[in-house]
């Protein structure tokens, strides 16, 4: 299933996308894409349903964040071997944890605003999942069990803050729409191989990153297996899983995002997204 949330910002409504790719409406169905909903049995209830019954909506709704109810938005830094290596980094030996703020989250074509004094913004296109359970301590090999389903995220990230103000990454990763999801979550089942997915990011029509999840140095069930080893991920939570390389503060020399650029990223399987990148007021 390919889920959805459209509508004004703070007033979504749950929905679905069909096989003919026509949005239909849940909120009949269901409160919202959250808690309880997200867990197998939540989905196995949804997947009962025949999306022909429910009612279209326009589809020219704005699409919102495709999952509610998030109280923990987990990052993993330097997770691909290749950005890993054009930033002059280390191979990390344990995943690299951080947390963005969940106030960053935002809907997929929403606009970025450039925040007042930064001077480095960056993007990062890259792959998270959205948890349906809680997990807490599980395996490896449990791990994807309490996974409702994967999105894309763009990790938008202000480097200076990032590293220039005395640590804590959560500094430069956390501006309002810093954390742009969707536009859908596709369930877990609907993801042949986890592990194969392509990954592209252009600037003002410039491709930019070009990158696949083959070559994340943890997979996702590591991942969520480690983050859970220290912390209850519960469910509408997301850990989004690290970038590949092509960032603009890997190139010679750095590139960053100024006002009117506009970013575009996707996935065959799940979307695209679109950004304006605006100035601050």
């Amino acid at each position: 299933m390919r889920l959805v949330r459209f509508g004004e910002s703070g007033v979504e409504k749950p929905g679905l996308i069909d096989a003919d790719n026509t949005l239909r409406d849940l909120s009949g169905e269901i409160d919202d894409i959250a808690g309880a909903v997200l867990s197998r049995a939540g989905l196995e209830k949804l997947r009962a349903l025949d999306p022909k019954s429910l009612p279209k909506t326009d589809p020219s709704h704005r699409l919102g964040p495709p999952v509610a109810g998030t109280r923990n938005f987990v990052a993993v830094g330097r997770n691909y071997a290749e950005h890993a290596a054009e930033t002059g980094s280390d191979v990390p030996t344990e995943p690299l944890l951080f947390n963005k703020a969940v106030s960053s989250i935002a809907g997929p074509r929403d606009g970025v605003v450039i925040p007042k004094g930064s001077s480095k913004v960056d993007w990062e296109v890259e792959v998270a999942v959205v948890i349906g359970e809680r997990c807490y301590q599980v395996t490896k090999a449990e791990a994807m069990d309490y996974v409702a389903g994967f999105c894309l995220c763009n990790d938008v990230s202000e480097r200076a803050w990032q590293k220039d103000r005395g640590g804590q990454w959560i500094k430069g990763k956390s501006a309002p729409g810093f954390g742009p999801l969707g536009p859908w979550l596709v369930t877990s089942d609907e993801i042949e191989d986890p592990a194969a997915l392509e990954l592209w990011l252009d600037v003002n029509g410039q491709r930019m990153q070009t990158g696949t999840t083959a070559d994340m140095i943890f997979d996702f069930a590591t991942i969520v297996s480690y983050a859970s080893e220290f912390f209850a991920l519960e469910p509408g939570d997301i850990v989004t899983t690290g970038t590949p390389h092509g960032v603009g503060a890997g190139m010679k020399p750095p590139v960053f995002l100024k006002a009117g650029d506009i970013v575009t990223l996707g996935n065959p399987k799940l979307g695209e997204q679109r950004q304006v990148f605006a100035a601050a007021e």
